[in-house]
């Protein structure tokens, strides 16, 4: 038996890693600035994060959702605490694309409407409902032609009143920061218009914080930079710094019912233990404001690439935009500087989503490298 092929594979294999640096089979190290998309917080095999889930393993791995588990009750408490979102209740579940269905299934339960609005290059994960508000034709079956999905434009506040009058929409989603659409973010005054439209007609108001959350752009929800509240909040990715766990933040506002909402292995013991080792280690090792230091290094250090056309993002959630193709960059980067960024649904636009924990002199050495793989392809360009 085979894989099934899903991804192009880099012929590198990881076999050990350590804060923002990863080691494959022969003995190579390279510098990690893109986690594992996003995943890595805290960064690699952090210590108290390690001891925090085999501790908790070797008491109890997992039992059902049909017992108590007081570590779900800590970890609410203690995400309410960091994040500062307290007027909110939090389901357990094991990913972002579930936590969009949640979320999704959540507002259609609480407002008894079908139809959503989502924006363009908008990215919300690959089940049914979250697939089906993501703009991306390539990775949609016909199943989820099913949901009645509305496509607008960022920041157009007329076209998004136009359609909420209609009085019959459940939720608005959007990404606080598009991560795979191309770091593209709504305006301050459209996120302000979001919240107060969306009151006005009806429709719950669904942000997803999967990529940007958990203090990637600066502040612990990317949100919060527009000073709004949320009915809904959507979380995964560096939640667990690597373990599968995600979660929605649902207003207390919403009242839930038995059934409504349900999981088998979301919030078991060991995802709790995670999940609570990251945020400690977030509030404990004041990463949120290693982020912002570290994101202003790297701003003012960017300046001097002078083939770069544009910064996008905010934090530790940054893409360089360029005016050509950086598939031969990336590749150069890892081949030739052992460094690893990503891409996006933009040809032209290199993603950097490092560890928190990531220092500026790894910014420096990321600086450094770029601008000798461009002087090298600038070479081979002019000799030909």
């Amino acid at each position: 038996m085979e894989l099934f092929d899903v991804y192009p594979l880099y012929d590198v294999t990881p076999v050990s890693a350590q804060g923002c640096y990863i080691i494959d089979d022969k003995g190579q190290k390279y510098l990690d600035l893109y986690g594992g998309h996003g995943v890595i917080s805290i960064g690699h095999s952090h210590k108290d994060y390690v001891s925090a889930v085999t501790e908790q393993l070797e008491r109890i791995g997992f039992y059902s959702n049909s017992i108590k588990n007081p570590l779900q009750e800590a970890l609410a408490f203690k995400l309410g605490e960091v994040s500062n979102c307290k007027d909110y209740n939090l389901f357990l579940c094991n990913s972002g694309a579930e936590a969009n269905e949640n979320a999704l299934k959540m507002a259609s339960f609480e407002t008894g409407k079908y139809k959503v609005i989502a924006f363009d290059k908008a990215f919300h994960g690959r089940t049914s409902a979250a697939v089906a508000v993501t703009d991306n034709q390539k990775i949609k079956a016909p199943l989820n032609s099913q949901h009645e999905v509305v496509f607008l434009p960022l920041n157009d506040e007329d076209a998004l009143e136009a359609e909420l009058s209609k009085n019959d929409v459940a939720a608005v989603i959007i990404e606080g920061i598009q991560g795979v659409g191309g770091l593209n973010e709504g305006s301050k005054d459209f996120f302000g218009a979001l919240e107060r439209l969306c009151k006005k007609y009806g429709a719950l108001l669904i942000l997803d914080e999967i990529q940007s959350g958990c203090g990637r752009s600066g502040k612990f929800f990317s949100f919060q930079h527009h000073g709004i509240h949320p009915d809904i909040i959507s979380m995964a990715k560096g939640m667990g710094n690597g373990f599968p766990v995600g979660g929605i933040l649902i207003s207390n506002s919403i009242q839930a019912s038995y059934g409504m909402l349900g999981t088998t292995f979301g919030g078991n013991h060991l995802a709790c233990a995670a999940a609570l080792s990251v945020l400690n280690t977030i509030e404990n090792e004041q990463l949120i404001d290693n982020v912002n230091e570290v994101s202003q290094h790297f701003l003012k250090r960017i300046k001097e690439v002078h083939e770069v056309k544009s910064v996008k993002g905010r934090g530790l959630m940054l893409g360089v935009s360029f005016d050509f193709p950086v598939s031969e960059m990336r590749k150069a980067l890892i081949f030739e500087e052992h460094i690893f960024t990503g891409g996006s649904s933009d040809p032209n636009l290199l993603r950097l989503l490092p560890p928190l924990s990531i220092g500026t002199a790894e910014i420096d050495r990321f600086i450094d490298a770029l601008k000798r793989v461009l002087n090298s392809i600038r070479k081979k360009e002019n000799s030909i």
